[in-house]
């Protein structure tokens, strides 16, 4: 190429250039948001996978976009964080839907359900089954909507102040316990308490209640329950894979350029693979150093599963019969989880047993 064509293509260039750079600016704008968790600082796995998401989206953004995240009570107390992005407090909270089941029931299955999906599945579900699209279009009439953002995996049964041996040693039992499986409990005589992660211990403690579940040993080993009660039940048949959300505002939602949006929902994958993958990496290790340090694992007995999947089953009912919304979630769910369990126990399910008998022995 001759120098003055070389010369006349590159001021095309150069001016392609100088014509483009405000509209890519235009689509880059300087954003700040706020997010509430409904986590203590301390629990460094659910309130820390808020700033994994709040970093990554920083990062892709250049800086642009900034989440500045803050711990349960430090804006609003943690089980109002969804109250405050309703209503416009904060732009977005990191949360578990099923802390709101006092708004509705149908709230308690988008994070999980009893007797319902494990981690995957849930995954699979909310992507593909078409969970994420019934729980956005009720998450729509409280003016926000959710992208998952972390699952726990199956969670503990909890720890309990005397050993539960049969359906009548329920009765009466003062159980902290979060969301719908409460009511499920009540049928079987337990007085459900729902409790705030920091107002556990001392509740147990004093003996305001006789039994807590929260999440699983790493975060159990950090509260300290081992202290104050020692049976260590398994498994948390109503969290079999409990996931966690990004509830984002509407209006702010809508304001943001469609490529800040996609950053949203990449950073909320990247956070939610973080969490499973940090609980799986961080249990097994907790657990030792919780039977070490007293704890008694027990398996909840055959007859208390049996109980608590007949009146999981009645109460599914009970609900649908007068809540549309719910209605339509568990149907879906339930259907989606029958067919999943026929796969599950074909390859995985064989894989997994084989495995802990030869680990073993």
């Amino acid at each position: 190429m001759k120098r003055r064509q070389f010369l006349g293509a590159a001021g095309v260039g150069l001016a392609a250039t100088a014509v483009a750079a405000p509209a890519i600016a235009q689509t880059s704008p300087e954003v700040k948001w706020r997010l509430t968790s409904s986590f203590p600082k301390s629990l460094d796995t659910l309130y820390g996978a808020a700033e994994v998401f709040a970093k990554a989206v920083a990062e892709a953004t250049d800086n642009k976009f900034q989440i500045q995240t803050f711990a349960a009570g430090e804006i609003v107390p943690g089980l109002q964080a969804a109250d405050a992005v309703q209503n416009g407090t904060v732009e977005m909270a990191h949360t578990a839907s099923y802390y709101y089941v006092g708004k509705d029931p149908t709230f308690a299955l988008y994070t999980a359900q009893p007797f319902g999906l494990n981690t995957r599945m849930q995954a699979a579900w909310m992507a593909f089954g078409g969970g994420e699209q019934i729980a956005n279009d009720f998450f729509k009439k409280y003016n926000f909507l959710a992208i998952p953002c972390g699952n726990t995996t199956c969670q503990m049964g909890g720890w309990f102040r005397k050993e539960i041996k049969t359906v009548d040693d329920l009765k009466g039992l003062k159980f902290r316990i979060a969301g719908y499986a409460g009511q499920i409990f009540s049928k079987l005589g337990v007085i459900p308490q729902q409790l705030a992660g920091g107002d556990i211990y001392p509740a147990l403690e004093k003996g305001t209640i006789d039994a807590a579940e929260w999440v699983g040993p790493y975060d159990d080993e950090k509260l300290g329950f081992v202290k104050v009660a020692k049976y260590y039940y398994y498994p948390g048949w109503w969290e079999g894979g409990a996931m966690l959300h990004n509830f984002i505002n509407l209006d702010k939602w809508a304001s943001l350029p469609k490529n800040y949006q996609q950053i949203v929902r990449s950073a909320s994958a990247l956070a939610n693979d973080w969490m499973i993958a940090k609980y799986d990496n961080e249990n097994p290790g907790a657990i030792r150093r919780l039977v070490a340090a007293g704890a008694e694992l027990r398996p909840f007995p055959a007859e208390v599963m049996a109980a608590s999947y007949k009146a999981t089953m009645q109460t599914y009912a009970e609900t649908s019969a007068k809540n549309a919304d719910f209605k339509k979630a568990v149907d879906s769910m339930l259907a989606y989880r029958g067919s999943e369990y026929q796969w599950w126990q074909v390859a995985e399910l064989g894989f997994d047993a084989f495995m802990v008998r030869a680990v073993r022995g």
